[in-house]
């Protein structure tokens, strides 16, 4: 039992924490901006999209800390694998695609997980930024689908 808890005692919880904490706040505003033009995914999608994609890093890190190429194998599977998410956001009517915005969002929340994960967190305050920006201020250049 003492062995346990020096085990677990040991564990870099603190700092997993921070890191999966600072993923999700940085996904929030991006799904909270979805959520408000009643897309497809919000609120709670995108957090955990970032959190996932952290959590995949931070629990590999201890693996593949000797393998650089190792770790870009687990980012590369990340990458594919959220934008297989975001796809699933992507509707094809009969003269219109909807959804791309928020498909790029969801894979955007991805790379901000993975860049936390990987403690590159001016990139992913950066990555944040500009998605939430881009979604919020570009809204009035978007056309709208033409009636028939």
């Amino acid at each position: 039992m003492l062995e346990t808890f020096h085990y677990l005692n040991s564990l870099p919880i603190v700092p997993h924490v921070i890191a999966l904490a600072i993923a999700y706040i940085l996904a929030f505003p991006i799904g909270l901006e979805r959520e408000t033009q009643e897309r497809s995914a919000g609120v709670r999608t995108f957090p955990i999209v970032a959190l996932a994609s952290c959590g995949f890093i931070q629990g590999a890190e201890s693996l593949v800390s000797d393998s650089p190429e190792a770790m870009a194998r687990i980012v590369e599977g990340l990458i594919t694998g959220v934008g297989f998410i975001g796809g699933g956001a992507i509707l094809q009517l009969k003269d219109s695609v909807r959804g791309t915005a928020t498909a790029a969002s969801i894979w955007s929340t991805g790379a901000i997980g993975v860049a936390v994960g990987l403690e590159s967190y001016d990139v992913a305050f950066i990555i944040s930024l500009f998605t939430f920006l881009t979604l919020r201020l570009m809204l009035p250049l978007k056309k709208e689908p033409k009636e028939d």
